[in-house]
């Protein structure tokens, strides 16, 4: 998750590694500030959402496009035909994510990806819980949005493959 979050904001592989190694580094420094007022995971997720802001010191909230998909990872089921769907639901997920804005795609993640609670995405953030509640309606609308035109896109290029017509 350290390492999403911070691929999430910086954009670079590269640099998301450098970042989750020096948040580590700063979390073991300050080991003995943490007093459990959050899960501990709260607290190293702040800590590398913070390193990665001060990193880039890109604009979070402005659409960032062209970028491309994340590999998709091997699952573990035996079934083939689950494997390769639930690849291209994750390709189709991680494509769309990349094409959002970099703090929309990660409250997303965040929160449903990652299933932490609004009060945890506002702590690990650092806006307020109001305030993370209204991105996410905004994120989830055009994420909705962004779905529709990729399968309505998807489907188009089907049918101009296939000769048939009107997606029958």
């Amino acid at each position: 998750m350290a390492m999403t979050i911070a691929l999430r904001i910086c954009g670079n592989r590269q640099d998301a590694e450098d970042i989750v190694q020096e948040s580590y580094l700063k979390a073991f420094r300050n080991l003995h500030s943490f007093r459990s007022d959050s899960k501990f995971s709260t607290w190293l997720y702040r800590i590398v959402y913070n390193t990665a802001v001060t990193h880039t010191r890109a604009r979070m909230w402005t659409a960032d496009y062209g970028k491309e998909a994340e590999e998709v990872p091997a699952l573990s089921s035996d079934n083939p035909e689950l494997q390769m769907e639930e690849a291209e639901k994750k390709e189709m997920v991680t494509e769309i994510l990349d094409r959002m804005s970099k703090g929309d795609a990660l409250l997303l993640t965040l929160y449903y990806m990652e299933d932490h609670s609004v009060k945890e995405v506002a702590k690990i953030t650092g806006l307020n819980e109001s305030n993370v509640k209204v991105k996410l309606f905004r994120a989830r609308k055009v994420f909705k949005e962004r779905l529709f035109n990729y399968l309505r896109c998807d489907r188009k290029k089907c049918c101009k493959e296939t000769g048939i017509k009107n997606g029958r």
